[in-house]
């Protein structure tokens, strides 16, 4: 049966201009369901309304249009730009979406200090010195720093800790640094440890072994028997490592993509190879209403994945790319140099795209499976409840604090997907009495369902409290003074011997324990909401304690701002003098009055704060 579209098209398409530029289909409530571009508006926006049309999932998207708007661009890439745009803050229903949207990791080297420094670097390149990289993740970044430090000792600690070193630290001692800070390395040799250092990251690792062979051999000429001990070392390290990471036959920078779909389901794997090493790889899985075809997939991901990085020279793609020319024309103008995609390839290339079709097929198989698992949990857990509707969201509550200091509740929120974490929620509870878990997690829920009232979020099907009947009873009632009464509410308790499996599962509303076979999926499904609460409340705790650790004393007082700290701090040569400071003394600086003096006396002079100086 043909779906007669809701939208009168023809006196639309009669004025429509030829001119290129991205359209927007939007439905009955006005919602964005499909962004597209187009070179011709006219011509692409008039396909879609032919009678001979044999694409389902165009002939459904149409069904669903009220109407259509359009923006005319100067040119096609700028409708491509426009469109990526769009896509990437609209999330439209219909297009392909790249969910994974995240700035990778650089090494980077601060080449205009006198002794620079190397580190992980994330976000905007502000900053003056070398960006090396990009990598497929922090840990990719530290592996490879890890390693350097091994073969050329360059500092990796942050600027203040550097200028205020009297003697070596412990980095030195287990010879991972050369200790610039004390003066034990000249600013020569320090410089030629970090062109060393920048050879290495560039891919010049043969190079580099032949300069240092020749240094071995020069000092071993000169009987310097312990620098060419270090050389032969350093060289020994640097085979391992390039041996480990040298793509064979490659010398040049390129990403290797690669798409498989299953039904409705896409993955892409990425491979990075920079100056002929292999620097990491990534998965992603692009969303999209209806199956695609992997020539389609590949477009939209190479769109909107490179359109915020800079693409290398060369992109092997498994499938012929939709648009191909197009996409080469705008990430060409974008970065400022010319970029191909291929996918005809042969030799050790199409070695490369089998592998990583490879990688993204076993991926995808795995997450399909992982789904299939998922959707028998959500059945289970729905048949158990007795619920007519199926489950789309389910929330989770927990608290975590030590002995009642810095008290943190979490809320972790699952879709028919799993774990949905960008609506992952954290709550720094106050004024309550310290320790107090009811209090906690009715302070938590109000607060999160106040934001659902002003329609900040989705309401739940089930909302979980990790807790018993008395954490129960207290969320009940803040969620009765909110009025908010048509959700499930379970309390997940740890049960009679606190060991995974014997958890026992209360009700709101119902007198005993709910009845759940413990080895069922739908038992299955609350551990694992409840463990991925328990998860996030504790890493959100640990961080809020390991942030209070790290605030000074001289934060807390009110009226001292961060010109009148670094005075005091200047002036006194620390907190502990500080804190040995009278009020007179305290005068002295300038922009310190009597009365703010009396304040910073006052706080160091208070019995539980001189602990933590």
């Amino acid at each position: 049966m043909t779906l007669a579209p809701l939208f009168d098209h023809k006196p639309f398409l009669k004025s429509l201009t030829t001119h290129p530029g991205i359209y927007k289909m939007l439905d009955e409530r006005g919602t964005v369901i499909y962004v597209g571009k187009a070179k011709n508006l006219k011509n692409r926006v008039s396909s879609y309304f032919r009678s001979n049309s044999s694409s389902i999932k165009q002939r459904v998207m149409i069904s669903h249009v009220q109407s259509i708007e359009t923006i005319v661009t100067g040119s096609e890439n700028e409708a491509l730009l426009l469109e990526c745009q769009l896509i990437k803050s609209l999330r439209p229903r219909y297009n392909i979406c790249l969910r994974d949207d995240k700035s990778y990791p650089y090494i980077y080297l601060s080449t205009d200090q006198e002794f620079p420094r190397i580190t992980v670097h994330r976000g905007a390149r502000r900053k003056q010195g070398r960006y090396l990289g990009p990598y497929s993740s922090v840990g990719a970044v530290r592996e490879s720093l890890h390693l350097l430090q091994k073969v050329f000792p360059i500092r990796q600690c942050e600027d203040s800790f550097f200028k205020n070193r009297s003697r070596p630290c412990l980095q030195h001692q287990i010879e991972r640094c050369s200790a610039p800070c004390t003066n034990l390395i000249s600013e020569a040799n320090y410089r030629e440890d970090v062109r060393h250092t920048i050879m290495f990251l560039e891919g010049k690792g043969n190079r580099l072994i032949d300069e240092l062979v020749e240094k071995m051999e020069k000092a071993s000429h000169n009987l310097d028997f312990e620098h060419a001990t270090i050389c032969r070392d350093q060289i020994a390290t640097l085979r391992k490592v390039l041996e480990k990471q040298y793509v064979s036959g490659e010398k040049g920078d390129l990403d290797i993509v690669a798409c498989c779909t299953i039904e409705r389901q896409s993955s892409v794997q990425v491979f990075f190879i920079r100056k002929g090493q292999h620097t990491g790889s990534q998965i992603f899985y692009p969303r999209s209403q209806n199956r695609q075809e992997e020539g389609a997939v590949l477009s939209a991901f190479i769109a909107q994945y490179y359109m915020t990085r800079v693409p290398p020279k060369e992109l092997l793609v498994n499938h012929a790319v939709d648009d191909a020319e197009w996409l080469e024309s705008v990430l060409g103008e974008q970065s400022r140099h010319k970029v191909s995609i291929k996918h005809n390839v042969r030799g050790d290339r199409a070695k490369w795209l089998e592998m990583a079709g490879l990688n993204a097929q076993n991926a995808l198989n795995s997450r399909v499976s992982s789904k299939k698992s998922l959707s028998e949990r959500y059945q289970s857990l729905r048949a158990v409840l007795g619920m007519e509707n199926e489950i789309e969201r389910m929330e989770c509550f927990d608290i975590s604090h030590t002995q009642g200091d810095k008290t943190v509740a979490s809320c972790v929120v699952f879709d028919h997907e799993g774990p949905l974490k960008s609506a992952y929620r954290r709550f720094n509870i106050e004024g309550i009495t310290p320790g107090d878990d009811y209090a906690a997690l009715s302070q938590a829920v109000s607060r999160r369902f106040k934001r659902l009232k002003k329609g900040e979020h989705k309401k739940p099907d089930i909302l979980f409290i990790d807790g018993g009947k008395g954490q129960l009873s207290s969320v009940s009632e803040s969620l009765n003074a909110l009025e908010i009464s048509d959700m499930i509410v379970i309390g997940v308790s740890k049960g009679p011997d606190r060991k995974a499996g014997s958890e026992l599962l209360y009700r709101v509303g119902y007198p005993g324990p709910i009845d759940i076979e413990p080895d069922s999926p739908a038992f299955l499904l609350i551990q694992m909401i409840r463990d991925e609460a328990h998860r996030f409340a504790i890493t959100a705790h640990r961080t809020r304690r390991g942030k209070s650790k790290k605030e000074s004393p001289l934060e807390q007082i009110a009226g001292l701002g961060p010109k009148r700290r670094q005075k005091l701090l200047k002036q006194f040569g620390g907190l502990q003098n500080i804190r040995r400071a009278n009020v007179d003394s305290l005068k002295m600086v300038e922009g310190i009055s009597k009365q703010l003096a009396q304040k910073i006396y006052d706080t160091f002079h208070d019995t539980g704060l001189k602990n933590e100086i």
